[in-house]
């Protein structure tokens, strides 16, 4: 039996190769991922909904896939809402949903292309999991954060110690950049299949500039 495309998602060994294994499965991820309970998209507007006024500066969705979550945000009453991925395909999916502002081809853990303390709060959902964008993300996310403001992420609980995602969030609170405000017990990424995926959430807020 073929891998799943989320078992091919999860192999890719460089950016290239996920890159490529998107490319191939943009077309039925909204469909494959509903089927299995992909909940991250949806659940993380709870948290958005808990820190951020609705339209108190723009949001930045980092990882934003075929944009999910773009839609609910919306529902909620945050209209200024940015969107980024590294993968043409996906964002050409969440082009179609007309819920972003914008849409940037952008790849975590590279520079990206916002001013300093640009947004009033950036969240990321399903984005830090094996094979995907690097702890070191942390630090631009931060930057284009401004203070005050709220970074919300998920990471899958089995890369949180070994992906390095722990230490950068204890040096950034170290450093003062930001201070925790709210971390989740584990919880899973899927409500029907995929049982061994939990992940957890956590919210920081932007003490001074990264």
């Amino acid at each position: 039996m073929a891998d799943k495309p989320l078992d091919q998602v999860y192999a890719a060994n460089n950016s290239a190769e996920l890159q490529n294994a998107y490319q191939a499965w943009s077309s039925d991820y909204d469909r494959e991922t509903a089927a299995d309970g992909y909940c991250l998209p949806f659940i993380i507007a709870a948290w958005v909904a808990r820190y951020v006024p609705a339209d108190s500066g723009p949001l930045l969705d980092a990882g934003c896939g075929t944009g999910l979550t773009g839609p609910y945000l919306r529902a909620l009453g945050y209209s200024d809402i940015e969107g980024l991925d590294f993968s043409p395909d996906m964002l050409r999916v969440a082009q179609r949903r007309d819920a972003y502002a914008s849409l940037v081809e952008a790849e975590l853990g590279k520079k990206l292309p916002w001013r300093d303390g640009h947004f009033r709060a950036v969240y990321s959902t399903g984005v830090f999991t094996e094979g995907h964008a690097p702890a070191s993300s942390l630090d631009e996310l931060a930057r284009i954060t401004r203070i005050g403001g709220h970074v919300i992420v998920t990471v899958r609980c089995s890369i949180l110690d070994s992906g390095g995602f722990g230490r950068e969030f204890a040096r950034l609170a170290q450093d003062g950049t930001w201070r925790m405000i709210e971390q989740s017990p584990p919880f899973r990424a899927f409500a029907v299949g995929e049982p061994d995926v939990l992940v957890s959430a956590f919210v920081y807020e932007i003490s001074h500039a990264s």
